[in-house]
C-alpha cells in the first residue's frame, strides 16, 4: 500500500471514551429535563455517526432545534465527566503514532462536535504527532468531504483513512481513499483494503513499507 499520510478516525480507533460520554449524555439529560437515559450498548453502537443522525436516533421526539439545544448541553458536561472518567487510550496508540509520525504525516478526521479533537489530543498527549485534524463540528460536513480538505491543505499524495466502521469505510471509498480498518474498535466492516487486529500490528505495517 502506497502512501505518505495517515488520517486517524477517533473514537474506536485512538481511544473508547463511550462510558464518559454516557456519563455526559445522562447527566445532559438530567439538566434538560428528559426523563430518558442512555447506555453503553446504545451510544457504542452508534459512534462514528455525524452528530445530526446521531441525535435524530438517540432524541426522535425532539424537533431539530430542540435536540442541538440538548446536545449542547451534553457538551457542556464532557469537560467534568473526562475529568473524572477519562477515557481508555487503545494499546500501542501513543508509542505507535510516535513512531509513525517519523515517517508519515499524521491527521486526526473525527464526525465530533468542534473542540473533541484538541480535548483528545490533550488528554491523551498526542498533539506532538498530528500535523493537523478536522471535526466535523467545524462545517458539518460528512468525512468524505473533510477528507479531500485535508487533502488539498496539505498536498498530500497517498493519504489513507484509519477507521473501525461501516460507516468509516463508505465514507473513505467515496473519497477514493483506501481504507485501513482496526478490528479492535467499536463497529465492523467486510469493506476494507487492509484489516488489523491491533494498533501494533498497524504500526509494523506501515513502518516496514
Amino acid at each position: 500500500m502506497k502512501t505518505d499520510s495517515l488520517i486517524f478516525d477517533m473514537d474506536g480507533t485512538i481511544w473508547d471514551a463511550v462510558d464518559t460520554y454516557v456519563a455526559s449524555w445522562n447527566k445532559g439529560a438530567e439538566i434538560y429535563g428528559l426523563e430518558k437515559r442512555f447506555t453503553r450498548e446504545g451510544l457504542e453502537k452508534l459512534m462514528g455517526q455525524e452528530i445530526k443522525k446521531l441525535l435524530e436516533a438517540t432524541v426522535p421526539e425532539l424537533s431539530e432545534d430542540e435536540r442541538w439545544r440538548f446536545f449542547h448541553t451534553v457538551v457542556d458536561q464532557t469537560d467534568e465527566a473526562f475529568a473524572e472518567l477519562g477515557a481508555n487510550i487503545y494499546p500501542g496508540v501513543v508509542e505507535g503514532m510516535e513512531k509513525l509520525s517519523k515517517k508519515y504525516k499524521l491527521f486526526v478526521l473525527s464526525n465530533c462536535d468542534k473542540g473533541g479533537i484538541p480535548q483528545m489530543l490533550g488528554i491523551t498527549g498526542l498533539s506532538p504527532y498530528i500535523t493537523d485534524y478536522f471535526e466535523y463540528g467545524m462545517n458539518t460536513m460528512p468525512k468524505s468531504h473533510n477528507m479531500h480538505l485535508l487533502k488539498e491543505k496539505h498536498n498530500l499524495q497517498h493519504p489513507v483513512y484509519v477507521g473501525d466502521t461501516e460507516g468509516d469505510s463508505y465514507q473513505t471509498r467515496l473519497a477514493g481513499f483506501p481504507f485501513v480498518f482496526v478490528a479492535y474498535g467499536h463497529g465492523n466492516t467486510e469493506h476494507f483494503d487492509i484489516k488489523f487486529d491491533s494498533f501494533d500490528q498497524l504500526t509494523e505495517y506501515f513502518m516496514n513499507l
